[in-house]
C-alpha cells in the first residue's frame, strides 16, 4: 500500500506540468521504474519553433497519442522558450539545461528521445513526426 502511495505521489509530481508532461527527468525517471515504463523527453521550443508547436498540437495532444501513451510512457518536456513572458524559473532552466547537455548536445528542436529508466538513449527522432501511426510503432519496436 506503501509503494502505492509513493508512485501514486511520484506520478502527480512529474505530470505536474499539465497534459500528462512532466519537467523533472530526475523524478521521471523514478516513476519510470517504479512502473516499468519508458521515458519520452520531448525537447521545445514553446514560443518560438514552429515544427516543435506543431509537433505538441498535432502529435502529442492526439488522442492517439495519449491513448498510446498513458500505460507505456513518462512524458517529460524540456522547454527553452525565447519571449521573456515565457521564460521559466532559474531553476528549471537550470534542469532543462541538464537535460539538453546529455541529451540534446547539438540543441535540435524539436528532438523527441526515448529513453530507459536507467537512461539509456532507445530511439531519437528529429523534426515534426507527421505520422502518428508510424511514430508510435517505432516507440513500440524500441523497448
Amino acid at each position: 500500500m506503501k509503494a502505492f502511495i509513493l508512485v501514486l505521489f511520484v506520478s502527480f509530481q512529474v505530470l505536474g506540468g499539465g497534459e500528462g508532461w512532466g519537467n523533472d527527468f530526475a523524478e521521471a525517471q523514478k516513476t519510470a521504474k517504479a512502473e516499468n515504463k519508458l521515458i519520452l523527453l520531448n525537447f521545445s521550443g514553446s514560443d518560438w519553433c514552429g515544427p516543435c508547436i506543431q509537433l505538441k498540437k498535432e502529435v502529442f495532444e492526439s488522442e492517439t497519442f495519449k491513448t498510446f501513451a498513458g500505460p507505456k510512457l513518462v512524458l517529460v518536456r524540456a522547454d527553452f522558450p525565447r519571449l521573456k513572458k515565457n521564460q521559466l524559473e532559474k531553476s528549471q532552466q537550470a534542469k532543462n539545461d541538464l537535460m539538453a547537455e546529455k541529451y540534446n548536445q547539438d540543441g535540435k528542436f524539436p528532438l523527441t528521445v526515448l529513453i530507459n529508466a536507467d537512461g539509456k538513449v532507445l530511439h531519437k527522432w528529429e523534426g515534426f513526426q507527421p505520422n502518428i501511426s508510424k511514430f508510435l510503432q517505432e516507440i513500440e519496436s524500441s523497448k
